[in-house]
């Protein structure tokens, strides 16, 4: 019994570490998210980022947060690592009509997950739905050729 759970755990980390690797810049493609509530919405693009660990990584989210109502509406971030959740993070907050860039990195291993949602105010109190950030694959952007005419 206990050599297969010695034998489990090698793939699974294997396999975890096969996909990270994979994760490299040059070769993959962003994938866009968004999120909206009341007169706001945000949207933008994830990847990873390689990390110093075989196991580790760094989440990169961009994008923007608009407003087209008046009042107050903030964009939020939460991280769960290790099956620890770590406190809410107010990213952004635009009040009244208008878009704010938004950009944050977090700290990525194989039991991470986040998620990001809009919420009225400054507080995190009326929100809309968390909408993930760490769905698989989540790859940096790459620029595409031009087409030739």
């Amino acid at each position: 019994m206990r050599s297969s759970t010695r034998k489990t755990l090698t793939v699974a980390l294997g396999s975890a570490a096969a996909i990270l690797l994979a994760a490299s810049p040059s070769s993959a493609a962003g994938l866009p998210w968004s999120a909206g509530h009341g007169t706001a919405t945000a949207s933008g693009t994830r990847w990873l980022e390689k990390g110093s660990g075989i196991l580790t990584s760094t989440l990169a989210v961009e994008g923007e947060l608009k407003n087209t109502g008046p009042g107050c509406y903030s964009l939020w971030s939460m991280t769960i690592h290790d099956f620890a959740p770590m406190p809410a993070r107010n990213i952004a907050t635009q009040c009244g009509p208008g878009t704010k860039p938004v950009s944050f990195k977090a700290y990525y291993a194989p039991t991470t997950t986040g998620s990001v949602y809009v919420c009225k105010g400054e507080g995190a109190q009326d929100c809309g739905q968390q909408i993930s950030v760490t769905t698989w694959p989540i790859r940096k952007p790459t620029s595409q050729p031009a087409a030739s005419e």
